[in-house]
């Protein structure tokens, strides 16, 4: 048989940890056993159901069965836009300053192939979401990851970053409310990250999907002075709205940059299906008592995950954001050899329960584990229950 080489782009990267370990999960339950997975952030609530309606009600239209505008439907840039406006303060131009996306994770990799040359730099924090690296590679770039400590608030040292050699980088991820760790951003650290990249010439990408959930305060990137000089910010309705599967996301910031993205999505994809714009317009202008009640579900899960952490021996830091617990390991979970990913393996083997190993997300997150609040009370105390024998 004809062995084809793949592209060379490939290089490093490889399949996303969790399309191979949720193969393995699904794999045991066929082999009979009940495994609780408490692995990945796919919310496990419902939208709204004047959401489902909305999209039940558009796909009865004949005339939405077509090809929808590039950017996005009107519809969609316009409640993405009032979104932006009441809940971050921040006002924007529907017709130049919002993009649509399949979910923000797609904007990642529209973002390198569109500004990203071979040989190029961009900053990537160290730990941080894997796709942040994935598609720097794809796109030919180096990542130069820039570490965050549990000791320095997982914040930054901006000191240590203007001492490295910043020559060649052109981009710059950053993530706050911050995953896997579920930090918060400090008072004045938007505004440093802007200050900073303003000085070296450098576009920053904010990855912002986490920014409602435990969190009573949200915050926007482009709310700081200057910042749509040197920024965008990438956005989702995944988590705030618990629309994970329906691949609904956005872009926003200056129009040139969202013009060139354009330029590459529109080669490479279409717009989603109008229906679904006009569902995903209605989550967004839900009143408060939805994200309200959202939070109070995560927020009455969060106790049984930061027992489960404990159980596991793991330190918890209080007050995290988003949807899951970060803990770190003991150091005797860690001896003789045994690594993050041994240590949730023998869990997954012997107990069946699957948490995540922090190590995915860069050597920073090596001695951590994460667990996700996407699953019941009741599911959360089965698992503290097994680990607990």
């Amino acid at each position: 048989m004809t062995q084809f080489e793949v592209a060379d782009r490939l290089g490093e990267v490889k399949e996303y940890y969790f399309s191979k370990k949720l193969a393995q999960v699904e794999a045991l339950r066929r082999a009979g056993h009940d495994v609780i997975n408490l692995g990945i952030g796919s919310p496990d609530l419902p939208p709204h159901p004047s959401v489902v309606e909305a999209l039940y009600r558009g796909a009865q239209d004949a005339h939405t069965h077509g090809y929808a505008n590039y950017k996005g439907e009107r519809v969609l840039l316009e409640a993405i836009a009032g979104w932006y406006r009441t809940r971050y303060g921040v006002t924007l131009d529907p017709d130049t300053e919002v993009l649509t996306l399949y979910g923000s994770k797609e904007g990642l990799t529209y973002l390198c192939q569109t500004f990203v040359n071979p040989g190029d730099k961009v900053l990537v924090p160290n730990p941080g979401y894997p796709a942040y690296a994935a598609a720097v590679k794809l796109a030919g770039g180096i990542v130069d990851s820039y570490l965050l400590t549990e000791e320095n608030g997982w914040m930054p040292d901006f000191e240590a970053l203007e001492k490295s050699d910043l020559g060649g980088v052109k981009m710059m991820f950053l993530n706050y409310p911050h995953m896997p760790t579920g930090t918060a951003p400090a008072p004045g650290l938007f505004e440093r990250f802007v200050e900073f990249a303003r000085r070296h010439g450098i576009l920053l990408v904010h990855d912002n999907p986490y920014s409602f959930i435990r969190n009573d305060r949200p915050q926007s990137l482009m709310a700081v002075p200057g910042a749509r000089e040197v920024a965008i910010e990438l956005n989702s309705l995944s988590k705030s709205q618990n629309m994970a599967g329906w691949r609904v996301g956005m872009m926003v910031g200056r129009p040139d940059i969202l013009a060139a993205v354009l330029r590459c999505k529109s080669n490479l994809n279409n717009a989603m299906f109008i229906p679904m714009q006009q569902a995903a317009a209605v989550a967004l202008g839900l009143g408060d008592e939805w994200y309200t009640g959202v939070n109070r579900t995560y927020r009455s899960r969060e106790a049984l995950a930061v027992k489960i952490l404990e159980t596991l021996g793991c330190t918890v830091r209080p007050g995290q954001m988003g949807l899951f617990e970060w803990g770190k390991l003991p150091e005797e979970a860690l001896a003789g050899g045994t690594d993050c990913y041994g240590f949730i393996d023998r869990i997954l083997d012997e107990k069946y329960v699957f948490v995540t190993p922090g190590g995915i997300f860069g050597s920073g997150g090596e001695k951590y584990v994460r667990v996700s609040l996407c699953a019941d009370e009741a599911t959360l105390q089965r698992a503290l229950e097994r680990l607990a024998k």
